[in-house]
């Protein structure tokens, strides 16, 4: 009695296990990130989207389970020779999602795989066409090439190609030891050229500052004569007036009673005082053959004009020293 008492309860046992078995079979919760395949009978069924499901026991099963967020591959490293056969070595990374959970299980077997074969394939076909300096500046239109190409192949998978990014492009050690000398001297050249515009501009410079001071020395010298000639101009112009006042003068002092012989008084007396200091200074005397009547041509002017005979005999000429 105790012994199927005992195989009763066992039974119980297992059959409340396996009812609760059958229920966690029964229902199925899909996660938000995630696309499930559903299969009955080994038959594609549908496909389970993120939430709560019920799926009958030995007959529908869930065969695969997509992640439903964006992907991202990394693309290993490969030798590319480009179109003027410089070898470098190439990787990036692709950015993929799982648009069709039926075509990404049934389309293909591992579409990773597939994934990164065809980006390689393509990668260096896109590298063959372009010269080593274009791949550098054209990485742009590289990742669009690739990602327009892999999404057309992968169109049967299931699976939406968002972008493809070169991660790296690295070119032979005896190549970047080209580059580098390349670059050096391209940064020598660059260091002449501006050695030699400064040199210029300088001696520019310099030009124009002499330019400068021979045009300030110029004009200096412009405005020295100018000046000069203004004062030349205005001394002529004082010394003219002042000979006009004196002359105005002396005819209004000819004009006066004995003015005549006053006037002509004083020029004899100039006369006499300048035949002096020549007679004085001068080593050879030129005196005139009828000296006794110039004489007596003084003598007479004297008593003309009231002088006494001293102004004749201050007028009478010395020896000659010499005359030959």
């Amino acid at each position: 009695m105790r012994r199927a008492i005992s195989l009763m309860e066992n039974l119980a046992t297992v059959v409340v296990l396996a009812v609760f078995f059958l229920v966690l079979r029964m229902f199925r919760i899909i996660p938000m990130r995630a696309l499930a395949v559903k299969e009955r009978l080994g038959a594609f069924k549908g496909v389970l989207k993120p939430g709560f499901h019920f799926i009958v026991p030995f007959i529908d099963r869930i065969a695969y389970v997509h992640d439903a967020r964006e992907q991202v591959i990394d693309i290993p490293k490969q030798r590319c020779i480009t179109r003027d056969n410089v070898e470098v070595d190439v990787d990036g990374v692709v950015y993929l999602k799982v648009v069709d959970a039926q075509k990404a299980s049934y389309g293909i077997g591992n579409y990773h795989a597939a994934v990164i074969s065809l980006a390689q394939t393509t990668m260096r076909s896109e590298i063959g066409k372009m010269a080593l300096d274009d791949t550098f500046r054209e990485r742009d239109k590289i990742n669009d090439k690739i990602v327009m190409e892999i999404d057309k192949a992968s169109e049967p998978w299931g699976i939406k190609f968002i972008r493809y990014e070169i991660r790296t492009i690295e070119p032979s050690a005896n190549m970047m030891n080209t580059m580098e000398k390349q670059m050096e001297a391209e940064r020598q050249k660059r260091a002449d050229i501006t050695l030699a515009q400064g040199e210029k501009q300088a001696r520019i410079n310099v030009s124009e500052g002499e330019k400068q001071a021979a045009i300030n020395v110029s004009t200096g010298e412009k405005q020295k004569r100018i000046n000069e000639a203004e004062g030349r101009s205005k001394e002529i112009t004082l010394v003219a007036e002042a000979t006009a006042n004196g002359l105005r003068r002396i005819a209004q002092a000819i004009g006066q009673p004995g003015g005549s012989s006053a006037v002509k008084m004083r020029i004899v007396e100039q006369f006499l005082e300048e035949f002096g200091k020549v007679l004085a200074h001068s080593k050879v005397s030129v005196v005139p053959g009828r000296i006794a009547e110039l004489q007596t041509y003084f003598q007479g002017l004297s008593t003309l004009t009231g002088q006494t005979a001293d102004v004749a005999k201050a007028a009478q000429p010395q020896q000659p020293r010499s005359a030959k």
